[in-house]
């Protein structure tokens, strides 16, 4: 009779956390994030639209081809300045500054970029980004 209440304990927290999803962390995140920053300087667009949620890509590489960005988008320079994760652990807000341009204009701007990520399916996706070459695309 004394070991039902410990067994009776163990199969409600068991059960628990077989319904609690399963938090990722920043480690999981760190290279998606630098994954994106990377080929977007390198300006592999089909790669880069697949780190989006799918249901932005489409449009996102629509816009790519429709802004000649192959030809006319360079970013120079990024850095990851500040990686936030919410407490439930399944978003992620990142600061960067990217140094970029777009022809043809030859000013470079230096934009501080924030991209919301959302861990879906088990694997962090971009869901928003505020600011920088993509303003207003992703919002």
């Amino acid at each position: 009779m004394k070991r039902l209440p410990a067994l009776m304990v163990a199969l409600v927290l068991g059960g628990a956390c077989a319904h609690t999803p399963p938090k990722s962390d920043l480690e999981e995140l760190r290279p998606v994030v630098e994954g994106f920053h990377k080929n977007l300087r390198w300006r592999n667009y089909r790669a880069l639209s697949g780190f989006l949620v799918p249901e932005e890509r489409k449009d996102f590489e629509r816009q790519r081809r429709e802004l000649h960005d192959e030809r006319d988008l360079t970013v120079t320079d990024f850095e990851i300045e500040d990686v936030k994760l919410a407490e439930d652990g399944r978003r992620a807000t990142v600061h960067s500054r990217i140094q970029w341009m777009r022809l043809p204009s030859v000013s470079e701007q230096t934009d501080t970029v924030t991209s919301e990520f959302v861990f879906r399916d088990g694997v962090w996706l971009l869901e928003k980004q505020h600011d920088g070459p993509f303003a207003g695309e992703l919002e």
